[in-house]
């Protein structure tokens, strides 16, 4: 286990990281992406993922609850079961 780092001197970025992670978290954020520049994607789930696991899903009734579950546009989700996306 390493010391425990002085919160008040982090870059504002890790200072958010650890509320959000906790240090330990934040180490390892930090180990793995240390001198990288990020960009996180909009969406959690990959597209094409998320569509095979909607048309898998899809009950006949739950296409708002699906397009909210994965994030995506309930015209989208249509278009999914439909064969168009």
């Amino acid at each position: 286990m390493r010391e425990s780092v002085d919160q008040s001197a982090l870059q504002p970025f890790y200072q958010k990281l650890v509320t959000l992670v906790g240090e330990e978290g934040m180490w390892a954020v930090f180990d793995y992406y240390k001198g990288s520049q990020m960009t996180l994607p909009l969406h959690l789930y990959n597209r094409e993922l998320a569509a095979e696991q909607i048309r898998r899903r899809f009950n006949g009734h739950n296409q708002a609850e699906l397009a909210h579950y994965y994030g995506y546009s309930q015209r989208w989700v249509a278009r999914v079961l439909a064969g168009k996306a």
